[in-house]
């Protein structure tokens, strides 16, 4: 079966974790953040927004992340963060706001994973790499409140975006058969 060109890029779309040191044109951003704005959500809620670090402000954006790690972890890691996050294009924190309703918190989490795929998708194929990171220091107040994250405020993944510098090859992915639970 041939694939189509959305099933293409679904299946060619690589996590990048190296980055050239060219910057993003603020435009094309721009463009790919109105591209993922038409992701699926519930009740056209929208629960995301973003903030971007680029430029002079990737010097913010770290600082706020050694802040928030441990004194030991800040002595072990502070030389290589600051190279790699400085090095980094574009630093995008996507957030949504946290509905005190079960099940509107979950659609709205549901929302936003599916608006960070669809960005993700529309940076690849205009020659963008992406990586999406959860890590710890997105929970801790002092990055929350370096990086703008508001009270009742939830960072779902801080997005590394540039042109790559390494495409990583493909890794095989379990057949759905295999994971497939089938009434009929």
């Amino acid at each position: 079966m041939e694939l189509q060109p959305m099933a293409q890029l679904i299946r060619e779309r690589r996590t990048v974790r190296q980055f050239k040191d060219d910057a993003v044109p603020q435009e094309l951003l721009l463009s790919l953040l109105n591209t993922a704005n038409w992701a699926p959500n519930h009740g056209l809620r929208e629960p995301w927004r973003y903030i971007q670090f680029s430029g002079d402000a990737r010097q913010v954006f770290t600082e706020a992340v050694l802040g928030a790690l441990s004194a030991e972890d800040r002595l072990k890691y502070k030389e290589q963060r600051m190279k790699d996050y400085m090095t980094i294009p574009v630093h995008l924190l996507v957030v949504m706001k946290e509905d005190p309703r079960p099940k509107q918190w979950m659609e709205d989490f549901g929302a936003v994973c599916s608006w960070i795929q669809c960005f993700q998708l529309a940076a690849w194929e205009q020659g963008l790499g992406v990586v999406w990171k959860t890590n710890a220091y997105q929970n801790a107040p002092s990055f929350r409140d370096i990086a703008g994250v508001g009270p009742g405020e939830k960072v779902v993944g801080v997005l590394h975006i540039g042109f790559p510098e390494v495409i990583p090859a493909s890794r095989p992915r379990t057949p759905a058969e295999d994971k497939l639970t089938l009434f009929e």
